[in-house]
């Protein structure tokens, strides 16, 4: 096969799994090496992006994830009769930031930050699957620890948490929005 032949069934591969799929789950049904399918996989992200594919590849860590552009977002929308599926509240997101920027954190400590109960907000975000319980300290009263999942790389568009932005990056965002 070529490589054109490959890349088009890694495409099928990943249009019709939907979730992400690692590169050795692709290697091991193409019987290839990983280090082959990567390469293919690069080269497909950047043809997509060269050529403004209404779809891209996306990568989650070592995986990787058919996707719709964000910039097309008006536009599907429309055709997507959704129900009112709101976005995060203000507490929630602020609750995210801590622990994406923290993890693992307990809620107390989220708590102690925010100066305010953050039950709600974190089963808001356990229940949208954007962070997850990591497991417990092995401290009176053995208190859970959060972080963040591959989902809510997804949904912030990072391929790794070392892409958040630094701190003085959302400084600097954050005086660009008040201007």
């Amino acid at each position: 096969m070529d490589d054109r032949e490959i890349k088009a069934i890694i495409e099928s591969l990943l249009f019709t799994w939907g979730d992400p799929l690692s590169i050795s789950d692709i290697a091991n049904i193409l019987e290839m090496k990983n280090k082959e399918v990567r390469k293919l996989l690069d080269e497909m992200i950047s043809e997509f992006e060269y050529n403004r594919r209404g779809i891209r590849i996306i990568r989650v860590k070592d995986k990787y994830q058919l996707s719709t552009r964000p910039e097309h977002y008006q536009w599907i929308s429309k055709l997507t009769d959704r129900k009112e599926n709101k976005g995060l509240s203000n507490a929630a997101l602020e609750t995210l930031a801590i622990i994406a920027y923290r993890q693992p954190i307990t809620k107390s400590e989220i708590e102690s930050i925010r100066g305010v109960r953050c039950d709600k907000a974190i089963n808001t975000l356990i229940n949208k699957n954007l962070i997850k319980e990591m497991g417990r300290l092995e401290r009176t009263g053995r208190p859970i620890i959060y972080g963040t999942t591959d989902e809510f790389l997804r949904y912030f568009g990072l391929e790794d948490l070392k892409d958040l932005p630094g701190l003085d990056e959302l400084n600097y965002i954050i005086e660009d929005a008040e201007e």
